[in-house]
């Protein structure tokens, strides 16, 4: 067990007790598939946790250096690189150097007590690291919501964990808002909160786009966007090799199945607070969330890196195994 900051409290309890619960087998209707993270080894440095299967680098947890921490680079099935590098290593071939707030896996919403945690830049606020603990296959971490002038408006609380399976690669990503200081109002607004921005190759446009995307109802391309689901899939082929990036949204998180920030060029986001946007209402409070003082909000999503399409991959019974086996 590897320790950053002073790790105790009450969620350190909460920690213990989830670990305890069974992650390894996700049971689906046509066989089992065992998730294994027996290979699951970790270091940690000053700035990050670098997660490995056996030997081989899957992703690292930076929880230094930028406006939030986030998970870069990401190393899919075959060894292919399934997120954008930009902005954490610039000139890399065929990537838009845009949107540098995209941040390869990352979570935060735009409007928490009118500060953007999804933005970054002197009028948006900062998520600071306050501890970082590796156990097993899993990393804690608690955080603090900084705004742009410094004030504190919240704390937050993570465990992310990562495991694989023949052809697929998983991460449970579950955060918990914690209203410490005040009433935490949820504005109502596009751009938030658990996003992942990929691969150009996945990408539905693009000078070397190949993607394609389909959400759990059926919806193809870029008609995804703004639309409610359980689900979303990416696919593209990379060299004559097939590989895609499915994200899950769990039956307990808020207003569930959620909205997806979902576009054409590369950006995929889970946003249950952006309903006046995606919904073309009149009302732009229509989607606004209070999390009382004292209180906490949490949600759980799984990322699946995969071999095939969706249907070859059986996304489908995945998800359904998933949100049944998640507490």
């Amino acid at each position: 067990m590897q320790v950053h900051g002073n790790w105790t409290g009450p969620w350190l309890t909460r920690c213990i007790v989830w670990a305890a619960v069974g992650w390894t087998v996700i049971s689906l209707a046509n066989g089992a598939v065992a998730e294994d993270s027996s290979q699951v080894r970790m270091e940690t440095k000053e700035d990050r946790v670098s997660v490995f299967f056996g030997d081989e680098l899957f992703t690292e947890y930076i929880f230094q250096g930028y406006e939030k921490p986030i998970l870069y680079p990401v190393i899919g099935p075959h060894g292919i690189r399934m997120t954008r590098d930009y902005p954490m290593k610039r000139g890399t071939p065929h990537e838009a150097e845009d949107h540098p707030h995209h941040k390869s896996i990352w979570f935060g919403h735009m409007d928490v007590n009118g500060e953007s945690f999804w933005h970054m830049g002197k009028d948006a606020g900062r998520t600071e690291s306050v501890e970082v603990r590796t156990e097993g296959n899993a990393i804690f971490a608690r955080n603090r919501l900084v705004g742009h002038d410094g004030r504190l408006v919240a704390m937050d609380s993570r465990e992310i964990r990562f495991s694989q399976a023949p052809g697929a690669r998983f991460i449970d990503y579950f955060v918990t808002y914690h209203a410490t200081e005040s009433d935490l109002v949820f504005g109502d607004n596009k751009d938030g909160q658990m996003g992942i921005r990929m691969h150009p190759r996945l990408r539905i446009k693009g000078p070397i786009a190949a993607g394609h995307a389909i959400n759990a109802n059926g919806v193809r391309e870029d008609s995804i966007w703004g639309k409610r689901a359980p689900w979303i899939d990416y696919w593209a082929d990379f060299d004559g090799r097939t590989v895609g990036i499915a994200m899950f949204d769990h039956p307990k998180n808020l207003r569930h199945p959620t909205w997806w920030h979902a576009r054409d060029y590369g950006l995929l986001s889970a946003n249950p607070f952006g309903i006046h946007h995606f919904e073309n209402k009149p009302d732009p409070h229509l989607g606004d969330y209070v999390l009382l003082k004292g209180e906490s909000l949490t949600f759980k999503h799984r990322f699946v890196f995969h071999e095939g399409d969706y249907a070859q991959a059986n996304i489908d019974a995945l998800y359904r195994a998933w949100a049944e086996q998640t507490p």
